[in-house]
């Protein structure tokens, strides 16, 4: 599973010029599924998403990221993203043998979400499979990779 978490100020997604999902301060969330995902890969990234200390305290913001999304009650906006499993070692088209078919990783997606959920947040999504517009305001810019491949 891999993850491209991103500290935002806002960020939206749209869907034929629709807005189907926004949010205020908190965490973009770019998700894609590997066929090999199951439970407890998407346990390990529920847990660093919602812990990960990625903002400054607010007694001291220039200081060390001293806050979770979770603590200071931000907001998460979560987008699937089967093109992180892009590999462009060979040729010049993207191979995504990697990424799970589609009925598996909407399954994931939505665990994942649902999961997130649990948290109390406010969590908005994208639309699985959909063509989508991302607007994307990162705080700082801060943007981080995070990857759990399973028996890792």
């Amino acid at each position: 599973m891999r993850v491209i978490i991103q500290r935002v100020n806002r960020s939206q997604v749209m869907v034929d010029g629709e807005i189907i999902g926004q949010i205020g301060r908190g965490l973009n969330l770019l998700v894609g599924i590997a066929e090999t995902d199951r439970e407890i890969e998407l346990n390990w990234m529920v847990r660093k998403c919602l812990e990960l200390r990625l903002f400054p305290d607010p007694e001291n913001p220039t200081g060390k990221w001293e806050k979770s999304v979770q603590e200071i009650g931000g907001e998460l906006l979560v987008v699937s993203q089967f093109t992180l499993y892009g590999d462009c070692r060979k040729g010049r088209r993207p191979s995504f043998d990697q990424s799970a078919p589609p009925e598996i990783a909407e399954k994931r997606y939505e665990q994942f979400v649902e999961k997130l959920r649990l948290s109390g947040l406010k969590v908005e999504t994208g639309k699985f499979g959909a063509m989508m517009q991302v607007l994307i305001e990162n705080d700082g810019p801060v943007t981080l990779t995070l990857e759990k491949e399973a028996n890792s």
